[in-house]
């Protein structure tokens, strides 16, 4: 059986096992050597490399490494081919990207590195500080973090915070309690937000999720709340994420996603002011990509349940 596996995707079979495994480009057309394959795993793929593996005819299963595989879904694969995403493969690197842009924003680094600039060791930064500032979130210590989006990210960054000192909550469909946090509807986020120091936002890009985060529900946040969003760029109004900065309806935001990607370098985000903005670099290393494949790939040799089946 042979298996094609990105270059940058470290991956190899074992000895005894029936699989040869072969590189391939994943921004250009497989090579017609590998029209044999039966396993093609999915990472970092142009629209021109993607059609040429849907075109493979011994294709079996498709094991994609990115936590959203809509566009692998939505490829055009034949309907017996079985498609895996990569849940649980970047929840370490994308909650260690949230949280690096929540302490950003929580402990003023942009206003440090513009003292910085200007040689002034500013004394409204640094030195003896109210612990909890009247009008302000300073820490995570004893703040209240809504995390909306409370899958395998989102319970895994849960327990970060937790740990330094967040009172945290989960946002999922439904109620109920996930690795020991509790768990409000996406019904209920209403009644959340006002009480909302940081909210956390790792929401799929779906046509129900788009906009998710309206001018309405952002008017509910208090005005010294921050929004973080490494989800997908098109689950908050980003006009109106950029009204809400302009009047300090929010005391600021971090995105490492935009609706348009790569952002325009004419779009208004740019300049929106207490912004962040870093290009998509949440989960862009398949940290735990290898793991996934090995234990797919025993399940497929064996004729057991694949892990993360979405389509197929």
């Amino acid at each position: 059986m042979k298996l094609l596996v990105p270059s940058g995707v470290e991956f190899q079979a074992r000895p005894d096992e029936p699989v040869e495994v072969h590189r391939y480009d994943p921004k250009a057309p497989i090579p017609g050597e590998h029209a044999d394959a039966e396993v093609f795993v999915a990472w970092a793929n142009s629209a021109e490399n993607l059609a040429s593996a849907v075109a493979l005819p011994n294709l079996r299963w498709v094991q994609a490494l990115s936590a959203g595989a809509e566009n692998i879904v939505g490829a055009g694969f034949a309907d017996g081919v079985v498609i895996t995403n990569g849940s649980g493969v970047h929840d370490r690197t994308v909650s260690e990207h949230a949280v690096a842009l929540s302490l950003t924003l929580l402990r003023r680094l942009p206003a440090a590195r513009r003292a910085q600039d200007e040689h002034v060791w500013s004394t409204e930064i640094g030195g003896i500080q109210p612990m909890h500032p009247e009008g302000a979130v300073t820490s995570f210590i004893r703040a209240n973090v809504l995390v909306w989006g409370f899958g395998n990210i989102g319970q895994n960054l849960a327990g970060i915070l937790k740990a330094l000192g967040a009172n945290v909550r989960g946002v999922a469909r439904s109620a109920g309690e996930r690795s020991g946090f509790p768990v409000i509807a996406e019904s209920e986020i209403e009644r959340a937000l006002p009480e909302t120091d940081v909210l956390i936002m790792i929401l799929p890009g779906v046509e129900a999720t788009r906009n998710a985060l309206s001018a309405e529900r952002l008017a509910l946040l208090p005005r010294h709340a921050y929004v973080v969003n490494v989800g997908r760029g098109t689950t908050v109004d980003e006009a109106a994420l950029i009204a809400a900065l302009e009047s300090g309806e929010i005391a600021g935001a971090a995105t490492d996603v935009a609706s348009q990607e790569p952002l325009p370098a004419d779009s208004p985000l740019w300049d929106a002011p207490n912004l962040i903005i870093t290009p998509h670099a949440a989960g862009g290393r398949p940290d735990l990509g290898p793991e996934l494949i090995r234990e797919n790939l025993d399940s497929f040799l064996a004729g057991r349940a694949l892990r993360n089946v979405v389509a197929g």
